[in-house]
């Protein structure tokens, strides 16, 4: 199996690497505009078929699309991870389910 990973062929080209992790996580938040708010995992965070899973597997994989098309570079799965969660970070769209999965009750 040839490696393809930029960050690995071209280690010392690390402001080439922080412009593409960059590029990612621009284009992250610019995705999650497109959704309404989106549940985080509550009770069962390995439900591979929560929203935020589903979409976690779909952005993912259109990222690395973008970013080869756009940039010719191939970026390593933790890259693309780091800049998925940087962005659902900084983005107003996720809310938090409670730990035990069940949802908020009104104290009255």
């Amino acid at each position: 199996m040839a490696i393809r990973y930029t960050l690995w062929l071209e280690p010392e080209a690390k402001e080439r690497h922080q412009a593409a992790e960059a590029a990612l996580e621009a284009w992250f938040f610019e995705r999650f505009a497109d959704y309404p708010h989106i549940r985080l995992f509550g009770a069962d965070p390995y439900d591979y078929d929560a929203p935020f899973n589903r979409l976690y597997d779909v952005l993912i994989s259109r990222a690395a699309e973008y970013i080869e098309r756009e940039q010719a570079y191939v970026p390593t799965p933790e890259q693309l991870s780091r800049a998925f969660y940087r962005a659902v970070g900084r983005s107003t769209k996720f809310v938090r389910d409670n730990p035990d999965g069940n949802p908020p009750r009104d104290s009255t």
